[in-house]
């Protein structure tokens, strides 16, 4: 499978005299159509790195592609075509009055034609399932409605890729799994590339790919089921573990045996009815 995003030995410094930078030598690919987490405690450069991937930030050295194109001053609006964001407070990114003409702000802003722009809308907000409240005030929504607005105004402009910075941080249980169980649809859908930056490990969970961040530098990658057998690794870097793992490290220390995959909680579920309840 062809690789969608490609970064090689990327390094930024938010101020040149910074002898500590924000990234440090960041290095890997992405398939066309995965979903890759990006995780990684407060100031580990998660948030720098997806900033650097669409161009709103341009690396003090290295080289990234997207698309088949290197990211350069000359090309850095056809890259931001391709690479949609989605970020932490959705409240920051509206502009319209209502639902409909907030969805349809960027697709002005690139000139699509009225007809074409209606099409747009209309399809997006049934994507995230808010076309029953087109006409609705932004502010009258709850958090999980505005995120998905949100949402819809990236997806309208049919990019190849959306990164999600941030993107549940804010919201409630309820309200996160709204967001990712629509971009799962979307996914989906239309093979998007997703890049979830994120302190949700549950969130993690869903993507194929996990990479590790700390301190600027890329310091493990690979699936759920790889980063998460980690376990009290993770702890020391302040990051979290999905609920399953963390019953698996409570039933080690009082002498039961416990499967070394990771598990999910159906599977966790699944594996105390059969194995430990039944006995």
């Amino acid at each position: 499978m062809e690789s969608i995003i490609e970064l090689k030995n990327i390094n930024f410094n938010y101020q040149p005299e910074d002898a500590d930078p924000a990234l440090k030598d960041v290095s890997f690919s992405i398939k066309k159509g995965e979903w890759v987490a990006i995780i990684g405690h407060n100031g580990s450069g998660k948030s720098t790195l997806a900033k650097t991937i669409n161009g709103l930030l341009l690396p003090a050295s290295g080289q990234i592609s997207v698309g088949g194109k290197e990211l350069n001053e000359e090309n850095v609006w056809d890259i931001r075509r391709m690479v949609g964001m989605v970020f932490q407070n959705p409240d920051n990114q509206f502009v319209g009055s209502t639902v409909e003409d907030d969805v349809a702000f960027g697709l002005e802003n690139q000139g699509v034609p009225r007809n074409e722009m209606v099409i747009r809308v209309t399809d997006a907000l049934k994507k995230v399932r808010m076309d029953h409240l087109a006409t609705r005030e932004p502010a009258r929504l709850s958090g999980g409605q505005k995120q998905r607005v949100a949402i819809a105004g990236v997806v309208a402009l049919r990019p190849d890729i959306i990164i999600l910075d941030e993107a549940t941080s804010m919201l409630d249980p309820e309200g996160r799994e709204e967001v990712i169980s629509t971009i799962q649809e979307i996914k989906a859908e239309s093979n998007l590339t997703v890049i979830s930056i994120t302190h949700d490990i549950d969130e993690a969970a869903n993507a194929n790919r996990i990479l590790v961040m700390r301190q600027g530098q890329l310091v493990d990658e690979g699936t759920p089921e790889k980063i998460f057998s980690a376990g009290t690794e993770l702890i020391e870097m302040g990051l979290d573990l999905p609920f399953p793992e963390k019953l698996k490290i409570a039933l080690k220390e009082r002498g039961i045996d416990v499967p070394q995959e990771y598990l999910t909680e159906e599977r966790m579920v699944e594996w105390l009815w059969t194995s430990v309840l039944n006995k």
